[in-house]
């Protein structure tokens, strides 16, 4: 064994950006979608820190052709003086140099969304080219970059009476290997969410990629308040119009609003200086506290609601937030962030102060409005008799039919193999199918679980009825992580849950209802990515002692022009996964080496849940909207 030899040369020193070159997921997360868009968001919450400081109130956003942005704004423009130890330009500086930027000058911003200063000199760094306009002072200044490095210093080309900030850039393709291409949705959604949590502020976002360019402005008067109505646009609510509480202390301003629906899912939204803290945090923990202690302590006025409690029994967190929709945004000075995420605030002294500021304003709001909190603890109340009764149901169906690890369900055929990660379960629309998939699947890694009856649809019932649910009992059995409160993910059976259902209206009826199921009570199931969708062919094509399995009208009418429309060729339309043997649903949808599948994902769970709620709601009107903005046109096979 020869000895390496490692010395200083052996040290690597990146200079300037190229450590962002060299590790861009440290920076953004990932160079994958997911990276590409969160450039736009760095560039944009910029814009949102000068609007938050009171000097910008329009931002515009759009979208070139060849895969370019340029992000403008009305604000003070980034300085372009000379900077008094670097002795090149601010906006060089800023645009060059990672930890650069005038967040941590307390005079500059008060709050601000990014504190690590590595904003916009990283997405200059992950970009061909880059170029910046400053209107300032009654002039307009120009410097490009290329690659992260100055490639024309910052110069006057002339007058202007605006003022504000224009970024354009070019991503480098060979660092976003996967794609270039922004997705004018998903950035609208975040756009959309800005414009809420800054009511005085208008987006606009226009996509010039399109030969009629698409154009949509988000403007929100009414701020968190309006954002809340929106989440709940598909439900019924009361009060008619949210709650909205707003606080200052220790230079902490807290804004929390708040409306119940009459479904029985929480949807809880937090944020730190417009920070979507999806992992929660003090903040979230003190409206929590707060709010349960408000409606335990409101609840000793009502004698007949007390009647309805089991004794010595409290209303708990989760009774409180059932059928709740909330914002709570806070602006912190100097936010403690656990992670390099930014998804978890933890600052200790915002816990009291959200808490404190939460109780004073929220008990004031229920005395001055007595017939509301009325309403807000019937339902309180009932959730409590239901999460009780849900107990005692999944304790009884526990001891009948084995609803635990020790018990499976008769119908599922399960596999012989125990490692999860190896293992998968088809979820199969009724017997006949369910027979072939029997017969055809891979014995050792494939289970298979047949449905009968009707689905029950899960975004009414409370979870009592849920538990209780004959058809809805085989699936908790089989996948082994319970639901609710004793949900856990590390009990998951199998790594892939596949949802074989028919390719028609019925079918898709099915997995609808299945997805809101896993949604509404295992959303960790789907956000794991342990659930897929089969994709069953459509047709089969015969001719001469041929077959081809196709997957839908553009592929069956290629394979018929490859054989030729004249030579008789028997085409076959599957109308259910019963029609086919074990053998052929083995070689079409079961065979990892040929199947086709769609994972199932949750890019923007707010959306999800709007969605879900317009889909599956009492709400007529909403769902009518939903489809004749969405459908183009239906081809029903009936």
């Amino acid at each position: 064994m020869t000895k390496s030899n490692y010395s200083a040369n052996n040290i690597t020193v990146l200079k300037g950006l190229e450590a962002v070159r060299k590790r861009p997921g440290m920076y953004i997360g990932s160079t994958g979608p997911d990276g590409l868009h969160h450039l736009v968001y760095e560039v944009v919450d910029n814009c949102i820190d000068e609007a938050m400081a009171g000097f910008c109130d329009k931002i515009l956003v759009v979208l070139e052709p060849n895969d370019i942005v340029r992000v403008e704004d009305n604000g003070r423009g980034i300085p372009v003086d000379i900077h008094p130890t670097e002795k090149i330009s601010a906006l060089e500086l800023v645009l060059t140099r990672l930890h650069a930027g005038g967040k941590f000058d307390k005079g500059s911003y008060k709050v601000s969304g990014g504190l690590h200063g590595v904003g916009v000199s990283v997405v200059n760094a992950l970009s061909v080219w880059m170029e910046a306009k400053v209107y300032k002072d009654g002039f307009e200044h120009y410097a490009k970059f290329e690659k992260g490095s100055i490639l024309e210093p910052v110069k006057k080309i002339g007058e202007t009476e605006k003022s504000g900030t224009v970024i354009r850039w070019a991503v480098d393709s060979s660092i976003f290997t996967e794609t270039t291409v922004y997705n004018f949705e998903v950035l609208s959604t975040r756009l959309r969410e800005l414009a809420f949590l800054n009511s005085r502020i208008s987006i606009t976002m226009r996509d010039e990629r399109l030969s009629t360019p698409k154009e949509v402005t988000f403007a929100f008067e009414g701020g968190i308040s309006q954002f809340v109505s929106y989440l709940n646009e598909s439900k019924q609510v009361f009060p008619k119009s949210p709650v909205f509480i707003e606080g200052e202390k220790n230079d902490i301003l807290c804004e929390v609003a708040i409306q119940y629906n009459d479904g029985y899912n929480e949807n809880l939204l937090s944020f730190v200086n417009d920070i979507n803290t999806r992992e929660g945090g003090t903040h979230l923990e003190g409206f929590k506290t707060a709010l349960t202690r408000v409606m335990n302590e409101f609840l000793k006025k009502y004698p007949k609601l007390v009647k309805k409690m089991d004794k010595e029994e409290k209303l708990t967190g989760e009774d409180v937030r059932a059928g709740l929709t909330a914002i709570v945004s806070v602006k912190v000075p100097e936010p403690q962030f656990e992670g390099q995420t930014k998804t978890k605030l933890g600052n200790s002294d915002v816990r009291g102060i959200v808490d404190s500021f939460v109780n004073e304003k929220l008990t004031l709001f229920f005395e001055q409005n007595p017939s509301e909190v009325e309403k807000v603890l019937e339902k309180c109340v009932a959730e409590a008799a239901a999460r009780i009764a849900a107990r005692r149901a999944k304790e009884a169906t526990r001891r009948k039919s084995g609803l635990d690890s020790f018990g499976l369900p008769g119908k599922l055929a399960d596999c012989s193999l125990k490692d999860p990660e190896s293992c998968e379960v088809y979820i199969v629309e009724g017997d006949s199918a369910g027979g072939s998939a029997k017969k055809g699947r891979d014995s050792k890694t494939q289970a298979i679980l047949p449905l009968w009856g009707k689905m029950l649809n899960v975004e009414k019932p409370r979870l009592d009825k849920v538990v209780n649910n004959e058809k809805l009992q085989p699936i908790i059995a089989t996948l082994g992580t319970g639901i609710g409160k004793d949900f856990n993910i590390e009990k998951l059976r199998y790594h892939k849950v596949i949802i074989m259902a028919d390719a028609d209206v019925d079918g898709s009826h099915i997995r609808t209802l299945l997805l809101t199921f896993f949604f509404r009570y295992m959303p960790q199931v789907i956000e794991k990515g342990h659930v897929y969708l089969a994709m069953p062919p459509l047709y089969k094509i015969s001719h001469n002692k041929k077959e081809w399995y196709v997957y839908n009208d553009d592929e069956r009418d290629s394979v018929l022009d490859q054989i030729g429309r004249g030579n008789n060729a028997a085409v076959q339309r599957y109308k259910g996964l019963g029609e086919m043997d074990g053998t052929q649903l083995w070689e079409t949808t079961m065979d990892p080496a040929r199947r086709k599948m769609m994972r199932v994902t949750l890019p923007d769970a707010v959306e999800a849940d709007r969605i879900f709620s317009t889909l599956m709601g009492e709400e007529v009107e909403p769902r009518r909207k939903f489809i004749e903005e969405n459908a183009v046109y239906a081809n029903l096979d009936v």
